[in-house]
């Protein structure tokens, strides 16, 4: 049984930080990831989620610094398999990283300039291109959660969600050592207030545990994800994994594919 889900704040979530200091905890993350190599095992299920939903294009929501878009389309090429074209989006758009991903990564990496709200997905956008949300979801309390589930569907092939742990706070200690190293050489390979954020160093590597502790816990069960779908009904066809990562890590995906892309019809919500 899952400990109860706390609806805790985080600092790269307040408005009122400086955006340096925002900016540092959210770009090492995207680092961490990266170099830690801890979403090599995602893209093994990922690739079974566009084999099935037959996307070649995939809006990243909630996109943050576009980590998780890198490593995957990064982990699919050397497993021999094609990447799709990630479209990176959220609501305070990262132009600046975005730019910088899609020249070391053309054709593979795009952006959105403008700000997307996740809820309301626009038409044109959407259309024929499948949804993911990797390490965001947790950032919002259920009915927005659940609003961004259902947005997302709306109009779309599939969606596919992931997260770096489950909800245990000793799932996040296993991410701590790469974030470290991210931390420590973040003011000098950010794009920009790279000035600032190496005045701010400090007060990163204080705030840093407990943006990572937090994580842990707001993180959604599956029971939970599947409830907040529940009312698509058997319109789409939804299933749940884990895959490991080093030092004893742990994360979660949770796909949904449009029923008539599916041939797996036996798991309903």
């Amino acid at each position: 049984m899952p400990l109860p889900r706390l609806q805790l704040f985080e600092f790269n979530d307040l408005t009122w930080a400086p955006q340096a200091l925002r900016d540092s905890l959210i770009e090492s993350l995207s680092r961490a990831l990266e170099w830690g190599r801890m979403l090599r095992g995602l893209a093994a299920p990922f690739a079974q989620f566009l084999e099935e939903t037959k996307a070649t294009e995939v809006v990243d929501l909630c996109a943050g610094a576009g980590g998780p878009a890198v490593v995957l389309a990064t982990e699919l090429k050397r497993a021999g398999k094609s990447s799709p074209k990630f479209l990176l989006t959220d609501v305070l758009p990262h132009l600046e990283l975005w730019t910088q991903l899609e020249k070391k990564h053309p054709g593979e990496i795009g952006f959105i300039p403008e700000p997307v709200d996740a809820t309301q997905l626009p038409t044109a956008l959407g259309a024929g291109r499948a949804r993911m949300i990797v390490n965001a979801l947790h950032h919002m309390p259920p009915d927005l959660a659940k609003r961004i589930l259902l947005g997302a569907c709306e109009g779309g092939p599939g969606i596919f969600v992931a997260e770096g742990f489950e909800r245990n706070p000793l799932r996040f200690f296993p991410i701590a050592p790469m974030g470290i190293v991210a931390l420590l050489v973040n003011p000098i390979l950010s794009p920009r207030h790279r000035m600032q954020k190496l005045l701010l160093l400090p007060l990163s590597f204080l705030l840093a545990p407990w943006d990572g502790l937090v994580s842990s816990m707001r993180v959604y069960s599956e029971e939970e994800l599947r409830a907040m779908v529940a009312p698509l009904g058997d319109a789409y066809v939804w299933s749940y994994g884990t895959w490991p990562f080093p030092l004893g890590g742990r994360g979660y995906w949770f796909k949904g594919v449009r029923s008539k892309f599916s041939s797996n019809q036996g798991e309903q919500p």
